[in-house]
Parts: structure tokens; C-alpha cells; sequence
């Protein structure tokens, strides 16, 4: 399922609360995996709300920390705020998996926590980074995973592959580009993996 734009910015806006609320993402992590537990019951979005409302009123009988109660407190007024117009659980379920990994990326690329501002666009502009992220999202990709790919382009020391039919990639390739040609399905091990979990690099493997 392929999020819309509206879903996209909801996304970016409560990861971005989130974050300058200095929420443990860990926290969010435990919420996330309660909603997919119970994300095929009867008024599962009434269900995960008041989950967040018992979370925070037993917050310091459940938390590790004196500051869980403020980060359960903060994830429940950031979902309140924000998803209560989302009534479909499998949707917010999305949303909410993208949040965590939005709260990493913000945290981790260095911008002070007073400066993060609303994208004007999506993470996933166009139909085809969408299947992309959701291929990503179903696969599962790792580093040092072996996958199939087919060789698409040769220019050069340069091989274009494309990966289960979606996911493209270009890589140097000058010790393995004499022994390949085009149209020629091959194995190649994933080096890195981007924060959203679509590949990011590949090498041709005997």
C-alpha cells in the first residue's frame, strides 16, 4: 500500500515532534508493535489510543526511566493530534513504521532539533520510489544478502542491474565486466542498505 502525500507529511510531522520532544524512538517501537498485534480486531484505532492513554497514567509502573512517562506522554498527544482523522488501522500502522524510521533519519543527519521544518514534498516523490520502498518494505533487504539481478545496461566499467523487477542500480564493475552482458540474470551480494531499507549498493559475486 502506497501512501499518499497527506499520509507522507503526517509521517514527517509526528516523527519531527518526536524528535524535538527528544522521544526515545524504542518507546514509539513499543506502541508500533502493539497496533500490528492487534491491527485485524474490531476498533483496533480506538484500540491503540487507549492504549497510549493507559500508557501514560501507568507510566512510572511500566518505565525503565523517570523520563518514559514523558515520552509515553508525548507519543500519545503527537498520535492524538495527528491520527485521529486516520481511521483505517493497516494506514496508520504505515505511518507510523515510516515515523520511526523518519525519527532516525532526523536524529541521525545532524540537523539541530530546532531547525527540522515540514518537507513541501514527500520523502517518495514519484510512483516508482514508491514501489521501491514498498518492494523494501516486503523484502526486508540485509547486507550480505545474496540476491538475483538482472544486467540491464553495460557502458563501460559501469553495469546497470535491476532487482526484482524494480529497484535499479549502477555499479563499477571493472574486474567482473568483461564476463557480462545484458539481459543476463546474475548474483550479487547487497553492500549497504539506506535508512528506508531499499538497497543502496550492490557487487557482482561468482
Amino acid at each position: 500500500m502506497t501512501m499518499n502525500e497527506e499520509q507522507w507529511n503526517t509521517a514527517h510531522k509526528i516523527a519531527q515532534t518526536l524528535v524535538q520532544n527528544n522521544t526515545d524512538v524504542n518507546e514509539l517501537g513499543k506502541a508500533v508493535a502493539y497496533l500490528r498485534a492487534s491491527v485485524n480486531q474490531p476498533n483496533a484505532t480506538s484500540r491503540f489510543f487507549q492504549y497510549l492513554k493507559t500508557l501514560v497514567s501507568n507510566g512510572r509502573q511500566i518505565g525503565h526511566s523517570s523520563k518514559t512517562t514523558v515520552y509515553y506522554r508525548s507519543i500519545e498527544k503527537a498520535c492524538t493530534d495527528d491520527l485521529k482523522g486516520v481511521s483505517d488501522a493497516y494506514t496508520m500502522l504505515q505511518i507510523l513504521g515510516w515515523v520511526s524510521r523518519l525519527m532516525r533519519y532526523y536524529k541521525d543527519a545532524g540537523v539541530p532539533i530546532g531547525e527540522i521544518s515540514t518537507p513541501t514534498t514527500p520523502v517518495f516523490k514519484s510512483a516508482r520510489q514508491a514501489e521501491i520502498a514498498k518492494v523494501a518494505q516486503a523484502q526486508d533487504f540485509q547486507v550480505e544478502q545474496i540476491i538475483e539481478a538482472k544486467v540491464t545496461k553495460i557502458s563501460g566499467n559501469k553495469v546497470t542491474y535491476e532487482i526484482l523487477g524494480t529497484v535499479k542500480l549502477t555499479e563499477k564493475e571493472p574486474k567482473q565486466v568483461s564476463c557480462l552482458h545484458e539481459g543476463q540474470t546474475v548474483k550479487v551480494k547487497i553492500l549497504s542498505v539506506k535508512d528506508d531499507g531499499s538497497i543502496k549498493s550492490v557487487k557482482f559475486i561468482d
